[in-house]
């Protein structure tokens, strides 16, 4: 039985690419005894699938997300995964109210279930929501780094790296007490058996939360933030920022921390508009805004009200603006806010990206200014403190001559603060929330305000035993020295250093140089290295790995979409993630305006060769293997050549990107010494080379008008089809071989 290779069929600007790229890799690689597979994840998808009761049954489709989370428990497992939407509420209902558009009878989200069925599909919907699709796929631990070519191109073409203002004021804002880095508690499961998580209010009464099935080793923690503290904490913030006149920004994750970041967010909210509250909460509760999904859900609601009223609130909010500090802008030409929608500014991009504009943000006026960079919790926090002032103390990073940082990341099985939404709880009264076990031992006990963020989390043994390995065998291979960024202070973290301690030398580790330290020392010490430029391999938790893996090719390369992502599963499969799409919408905005696409699947070419090597593994002919080789060279020269999609209508996109792709693989292929592939491949080089000016000049004919494909969350296929294969003298080239 051949191998199947399984790509993705996801959202936004990598979903488009994919109508462009993937005949390409099903011409290359037929005839090597391999299958290319598309399944489908993304949101409209799992929505469609999640809801297939409301759906008749021509609408209906398969839960394939499942599938694949069946699949990657298994050794034939082979998955190319692209970015995929973390949904937040607003995408969410957007999402929704597309499909319905297109005739799917769907119910509206219930944001405020009336119910028993309206609290049913709440719930239902809820697995749509944040990163539902990663921590199913995620069956092992994550190897993240810039493949050689990559870094190469970087320093030849680097990206541009703005300079700090002398005596910036740019700094890290986060609070000192009652966060979760304080509360943590943590134990270390004895054996295979069932928690309990209970809730206990100040007269006694008790309330069973959620029964958890641990294994033993499991390492099972716990932690809570206090909303009043929290809030304290911005209104402080907000306060010194005004004085020091610069931008307000806040950094959380909203997506894929789902449950409590959200909450989070809607405090800062609270805080800065509170006189808007104070006027008129009893109208912003009668129009059912909430906080939680950002002021645009103010704007979406505020008709619901009489014109006065809508007037009223309208002027208090630039009373707001004229007395609070200037908030950082995602978008300052449209009037979009840092507080606008949670799933604009995602921490793991957003403070690459004020790092790259030299600690600056845009402000209301689309000017450039020093920012307040709040993170509320001092667990990561400190580490980017420790970035900040390190670019202030010696400036800022040249990418022709750092080093570089690598990532091996604890995720196996939900590992982690990324495992918590369904352990994410808010006490209704003060009292206590603890984790009982099954001798009636309370292992775990916080006590709480009504409405503070509690949460519980757990990484199982077997995940952090082959992240350890990961780790040593990464060391060896490139000789670079492993930090663990664990903090000793943090009850989770000493439990995982204890099996750190004890994993290690299982492992040939004489010429390993090793440390355990804690996220900002860590970040002083690598940093130390980067400058000098030298490499270093990070060990961490999930957490930051998602953002590490972020924040160093963003500096190192411009984008971590460059990124090479492998997560060898643990039952032997393999996982491919081709980097991160945070850039992708504005992407589409750019391609539905003037049909130019500047996504770079640079990320997909360089999974592809690691999939295509793990096919020959699996099974596949030897050709596979040359094929796989050829592409990585062809890779090599499509950097050196600097033939990535370029910002500009009229220069060359995504579509032509990706006929440079297929021309140099024709090529490597034609000379690659294997007499049958060379007969398949010399003819297709020839014909490509000497249509070149014809393809790029029937691309860039279809450019500088709207695209419409139908939607933006579920487009029409053959529309997107037509669009991203406009040239009809290249898709006979490759549509023949296919």
């Amino acid at each position: 039985m051949k191998p199947t290779v399984v790509w993705t069929k996801i959202d936004e600007a990598p979903y488009l690419a994919t109508f462009s790229l993937l005949p390409i890799v099903e011409g290359f690689t037929k005839d090597a005894g391999v299958n290319i597979e598309l399944r489908d994840i993304s949101l409209a998808g799992r929505i469609i699938a999640t809801m297939k009761d409301f759906l008749p049954e021509e609408l209906r489709i398969n839960d394939e997300l499942a599938y694949l989370g069946e699949l990657v428990k298994k050794p034939e497992a082979n998955i190319i995964k692209l970015p995929n939407i973390s949904a937040s509420v607003p995408q969410l209902v957007a999402a929704i109210k597309e499909l319905q558009s297109q005739g799917y009878p769907l119910p509206d989200y219930p944001e405020e279930p009336k119910n028993a069925e309206e609290e049913k599909i709440k719930m239902l919907y809820a697995k749509c929501i944040g990163s539902n699709v990663n921590p199913v796929l995620r069956e092992g631990n994550s190897d993240r780094r810039l493949a050689e070519p990559v870094k190469e191109y970087a320093k030849n073409h680097p990206h541009k790296m703005r300079s700090p203002k002398e005596n910036s004021k740019s700094h890290v804002a986060h609070m000192d007490s009652n966060d979760f880095y304080q509360n943590e508690q943590s134990f270390i499961s004895p054996k295979d058996q069932t928690l309990k998580i209970v809730f206990e209010d100040k007269e006694g009464n008790k309330k069973l939360l959620k029964e958890v099935k641990v294994e033993k080793d499991e390492i099972f923690s716990a932690s809570f933030l206090n909303r009043k503290t929290l809030r304290d904490f911005y209104a402080k913030t907000i306060e010194d920022t005004k004085e020091k006149d610069i931008l307000f920004s806040l950094h959380v994750k909203a997506t894929m921390m789902k449950v409590s970041d959200p909450v989070m967010f809607g405090d800062a909210i609270r805080v800065y508009y509170k006189e808007l509250f104070d006027k008129f909460g009893k109208e912003l509760e009668e129009i059912g805004f909430n906080p939680n999904n950002g002021l645009s859900d103010l704007e979406a609601k505020l008709n619901r009200l009489p014109e006065n009223k809508q007037e009223a609130i309208r002027e208090t909010l630039k009373e707001i603006y004229a007395k609070n500090p200037r908030l950082y802008m995602v978008d300052s030409d449209k009037g979009i806010t840092n507080l606008h929608r949670p799933n604009d500014v995602i921490i793991d991009a957003s403070i690459p990206a004020v790092i790259k504009n030299g600690l600056q943000g845009w402000g209301p006026e689309g000017e450039v200014e020093d920012c307040t960079i709040t993170v509320p919790d001092r667990t990561y926090a400190r580490m980017y403190k420790e970035i900040v002032e390190d670019i202030k103390k010696n400036g800022q990073f040249d990418p022709t001559k750092i080093g570089t940082v690598q990532n091996v990341g604890l995720m196996a099985k939900k590992a982690e603060e990324y495992g918590s939404h369904d352990k994410t709880f808010f006490p209704p009264k003060d009292g206590y929330i603890y984790v009982e076990d099954e001798n009636g031992e309370k292992v775990i006990c916080h006590e709480l305000d009504a409405g503070d963020i509690w949460r519980a989390y757990s990484v199982k043994d077997i995940a952090v035993r082959d992240w350890v390995k990961l780790a040593a065998n990464r060391s060896k291979e490139s000789g670079y020295p492993v930090v663990f960024w664990l903090d000793s202070n943090r009850a989770h973290d000493a439990n995982l250093i204890k099996r750190v301690v004890e994993e290690l030398p299982k492992y040939d580790i004489d010429n390993i140089e090793f440390h355990v330290m804690a996220p900002e020392k860590a970040m002083r010490y690598t940093l130390r290295r980067f400058r000098k430029g030298l490499g270093t391999i990070s060990a961490t938790g999930n957490v930051l790995r998602d953002y590490l893996t972020d924040l160093f090719p963003i500096i190192e390369v411009g984008t971590s979409a460059r990124t090479l992502s492998i997560v060898p599963l643990l039952a032997g499969g393999g996982l491919y993630e081709t980097g991160a799409g945070g850039s992708a919408p504005k992407h589409v905005e750019q391609f539905l305006k003037e049909n130019h696409l500047r996504w770079d699947s640079l990320g997909e070419f360089l999974a592809l060769a690691e999939s295509l090597k793990l096919a020959k593994k699996q099974g596949a002919s030897e050709k596979i293997e040359i094929i796989a080789d050829a592409l990585n060279r062809a890779v090599a020269r499509y950097l050196d050549e600097d033939r990535t999609p370029k910002r500009k209508v009229g220069e060359l996109d995504n579509r032509g990107s990706h006929f440079y792709l297929a021309k140099f693989w024709a090529e490597e292929l034609a000379n690659c010494g294997d007499s049958e592939l060379e007969a398949k491949f010399r003819p297709v080089a020839k014909e490509l080379k000497e249509n070149e000016e014809k393809i790029l000049a029937e691309i860039r004919e279809a450019e500088g008008k709207p695209a419409d494909i139908g939607g933006y969350y579920h487009p029409n296929e053959e529309l997107v089809s037509k669009y991203m294969r406009p040239s009809e003298t290249f898709n006979k080239i490759i549509d023949a071989l296919r």
